[in-house]
């Protein structure tokens, strides 16, 4: 039994969907591996905001959020493996209660078997008894699974939900349940064991194995007549040999037999037991993922933000998005985010440049962002998005300086980008943001300027926010390829719109404009406190205006 919602052929790998793995010995090279991509994984959730995303997808259960966390990571980077997943996601968006039903069936499940007594101790006789009532809550589990897919059947069109109904009413259906029941009461034993044995070396008792009854169990009346056809000197049905109450070795000879004799049957049912568990948890944690994006839909869509399921690419093709945003910004406010508006053509180098505070970062943001969305199966925050499938997407994004003052800034952004190239791909999504800007523009431009063009040499697509003119300048002039240039928009007066449009880099970020907002508001405020009628008027209008 497979749930198969993920993938179409094959199942989450063992350390997907739980954080606790087994502690493992590894090489100092392994250690290292280990490292740097936890330190990557960190600075791609960090720069992205994803922290935000994941919350929103949990909705307050920290599986949901886990669940969500690790399938996001693992990108899809085929189109028709993105696709088999985003049918998967319209069923479930058209069936939200369908699939809540569901995942409350396979959580049921797996609580109340963790619940059932005597599952730390291995001996044969309590093995079984806990194994048929783990059997006997994971059959009354599964009929409601089937009375589920019994339902929903003809509903749901995507090819895993298709295969997951079939399995079930192929699998489990009145005749298999019914003998499922009547193997699980027999094996309650109510009437005792029969057991079957040859005898071997010494006379010691070999190759024993339970045997089914050869009559029905006797019932209350039948136990009664035995019993007074004894008393009345008949000849009895069977024959007897009862042990002492203080035969304590003829006790533990008589459990030795049974255990020997149950010791198949224990294993059996544990199989049975762990195939059906297995199945239960991942079914549980394949809808956790799926559960967390209907979480994430009811967020976005009850602002009114766009969504769609967006189309992936073969190819070296970049993106082409209408009204894309930063959902994680979107999660963080109440008011909608600005969409833009982007067609990249053939470039595989995009410049973006443009007025300071002028929504060059949060447009890199939800690039980033819409790829991982799409490249794990998910609907993205646009009203449409087609995008090329990347061999991972990674972020270089400017930071604070060292506080242990171990290295400057310019060697840890160094140091960053060079753990970067040692993972990437032909294909792979660069986004770099204000990168080598801590030191002066001619060497933080030659820097940057080197380091794209060896990137785009070797197929890799990059996405740059910089105010260093010196480097943007240069790529009009001579760029390393179809390249693209977008820009801030600012209105005349200063406003800024947070839309890019095409543009050529200019020589300013109109600083002063910021400059100009902070102080004169901060002058203003200090105006008004002292009672100056002038500033005043000026707010006013400002106000009004």
């Amino acid at each position: 039994m497979r749930a198969r919602l993920l993938y179409r052929d094959r199942d989450l790998t063992a350390d997907e969907g739980s954080s606790r793995k087994r502690p493992t010995l590894r090489s100092g090279q392994d250690h290292g591996r280990a490292d740097r991509e936890s330190s990557a994984a960190s600075d791609l959730a960090r720069d992205l905001s994803l922290e935000v995303l994941f919350d929103a997808m949990a909705a307050g259960d920290d599986y949901l959020r886990e669940v969500a966390a690790r399938v996001v990571s693992e990108s899809l980077t085929d189109p028709a493996a993105i696709r088999y997943r985003q049918a998967v996601l319209s069923d479930c968006l058209a069936f939200p209660d369908v699939i809540r039903r569901m995942y409350a069936v396979s959580v049921s499940a797996i609580d109340r078997e963790r619940q059932v007594w005597g599952w730390t101790f291995r001996h044969p006789e309590a093995l079984v008894h806990r194994a048929v009532q783990v059997l006997d809550i994971f059959q009354d589990h599964l009929v409601r699974l089937r009375s589920i897919a019994d339902a929903q059947s003809e509903a749901f069109c995507s090819d895993g939900f298709t295969t997951l109904f079939a399995m079930l009413a192929r699998e489990l259906d009145d005749a298999y349940l019914g003998v499922v029941k009547e193997h699980l009461r027999r094996l309650q034993f109510r009437g005792g064991l029969l057991i079957s044995a040859r005898l071997g070396e010494g006379n010691r008792g070999t190759d024993l194995l339970i045997r089914r009854p050869h009559t029905p169990e006797p019932g209350l009346r039948e136990r009664v007549a035995d019993w007074a056809r004894q008393l009345l000197g008949g000849e009895p049905t069977s024959y007897v040999y009862e042990l002492a109450d203080r035969d304590e070795a003829g006790f533990q000879a008589l459990q030795a037999l049974c255990d020997e004799a149950l010791a198949s049957v224990a294993s059996a049912l544990d199989a049975s037991t762990t195939h059906i568990r297995d199945f239960f948890k991942m079914l549980r944690t394949e809808l956790a993922f799926y559960l967390g994006c209907l979480n994430l839909h009811e967020r976005l869509a009850g602002k009114g933000e766009p969504l769609c399921l967006p189309e992936p690419a073969d190819g070296d093709f970049l993106l082409q998005a209408r009204g894309l945003y930063d959902a994680s910004l979107s999660l963080s406010m109440a008011e909608r985010a600005v969409g833009n508006d982007v067609d990249t053509g053939q470039a595989r180098l995009v410049i973006i440049t443009g007025a300071n505070r002028g929504g060059k970062t949060t447009f890199l943001r939800s690039v980033g962002l819409a790829q991982l969305l799409m490249q794990c199966g998910m609907f993205v925050p646009a009203e449409e998005y087609r995008a090329g499938v990347c061999m991972g997407v990674f972020t270089h994004f400017k930071r604070e300086e060292d506080p242990t003052m171990h290295r400057g800034k310019l060697d840890d952004e160094l140091s960053r980008m060079s753990a970067i190239v040692d993972r990437l791909k032909p294909s792979g999504l660069v986004l770099l943001n204000e990168s080598f800007a801590s030191t002066n523009e001619r060497e933080g431009s030659e820097i940057a300027r080197q380091i794209i063009r060896a990137l785009i040499e070797k197929g890799v697509k990059v996405m740059h926010v910089t105010h260093l003119f010196d480097l943007a300048d240069s790529f009009t002039r001579s760029p390393p390829g179809p390249t693209l240039f977008l820009r801030a928009e600012r209105l005349p007066e200063g406003r800024r719109t947070f839309k890019l449009r095409e543009g050529v880099p200019l020589s300013t970020s109109y600083g002063a404009d910021v400059y100009a907002q902070v102080f004169s508001t901060s002058e203003s405020s200090t105006r008004q406190d002292q009672g100056d009628p002038i500033a005043e008027d000026r707010s006013l209008s400002q106000g009004h205006g």
